[in-house]
């Protein structure tokens, strides 16, 4: 078994930023291609961004290029969402997830999810 544990989620005001944390445990996490995800009310979860932990290769949804950055941290299995130039579009459940078959947009490649942290962004 193997625990993602979302955090540094918040209520910010439209142009503010934030940086989510996931933080892994039970597996050796630098193996794994990580990805974000977002759900807000009535609507799908949504693909944001992922990483391979081992080539450095990043995937962005149009949505939020040029405003949020993902990064990995394999000595402390953690990796982590800067969030910027955040709009009420952005207001969502953030999820972090794990794989071992290769970076992907699609959820269905991976195997892991945290619990989600909500971002919340005011007018």
């Amino acid at each position: 078994q193997v625990q993602l544990v979302e955090s540094g989620g918040g209520l910010v005001q439209a142009g503010g930023s934030l940086r989510l944390s996931c933080a892994a445990s039970g597996r050796t996490f630098s193996r794994y291609d990580m990805g974000w995800f977002r759900q807000a009310p009535g609507k799908e979860r949504e693909f944001v961004v992922a990483i391979n932990w081992s080539g450095g290769i990043t995937n962005y949804a149009d949505s939020v290029k040029g405003r949020f950055t993902i990064s990995r941290d394999n000595v402390k299995n953690t990796v982590f969402l800067q969030m910027n130039s955040l709009t009420p579009e952005d207001s969502a459940v953030y999820y972090c997830a794990a794989g071992a078959r290769g970076i992907s947009r699609s959820e269905r490649m991976y195997d892991y999810w945290g619990q989600g942290t909500q971002v919340t962004v005011s007018s």
